[in-house]
């Protein structure tokens, strides 16, 4: 069983952030290749369901990603969580490049660790709640986006595989 650091400094807060470390660790690096120190998670198995796994990944990333943000997480720290997300998302949404991707660039793990350089650094805000709407509105469109990625993709390869009937 792999180790993982799951302090970011002894606070009730932090405490209350724990399953944040364990669900990033369950989607990004909960497996280990048999024979090789390279760690994966349910994300990149996830991305090998078309559109539904995709969705399912930006889902729990984007519930971190508020719950980070509710717990104090500064609006610049979000806007970084949410562009490693974002960058998940666009990339990890195209076949196959999109399914090799998702084993290498691990978002949630990244966020955490940016989560807890904030709380080493001291740069904790206090509740978070002035930047939610902001959150939200992000995630939302973020969504749409992946949606509307995912209809294209899909839209292609119906044309495609028409074509050849």
């Amino acid at each position: 069983m792999a180790t993982h650091d799951t302090h970011y400094t002894r606070t009730p807060r932090s405490e209350k952030l724990k399953w944040v470390d364990h669900i990033a660790h369950l989607m990004d690096n909960q497996f280990r290749l048999p024979g090789t120190s390279f760690r994966f998670g349910l994300d990149p198995i996830l991305g090998l369901l078309p559109f539904a796994g995709d969705l399912a990944s930006f889902g729990v990333s984007a519930v971190l990603i508020l719950t980070m943000a509710r717990h104090g997480a500064s609006g610049k720290l979000v806007a970084l969580m949410m562009l490693n997300i974002g960058l998940d998302v666009l990339i990890g949404s195209i076949p196959i490049l999109g399914n090799i991707f998702d084993f290498a660039f691990k978002a949630n793990e990244r966020n955490v660790r940016l989560l807890r350089r904030h709380y080493e650094e001291g740069k904790y805000q206090g509740s978070g709640k002035g930047i939610m709407a902001g959150v939200l509105i992000g995630l939302v469109l973020m969504l749409v986006f992946l949606i509307w990625a995912l209809w294209q993709i899909g839209e292609w390869l119906w044309q495609l595989i028409a074509s050849y009937f």
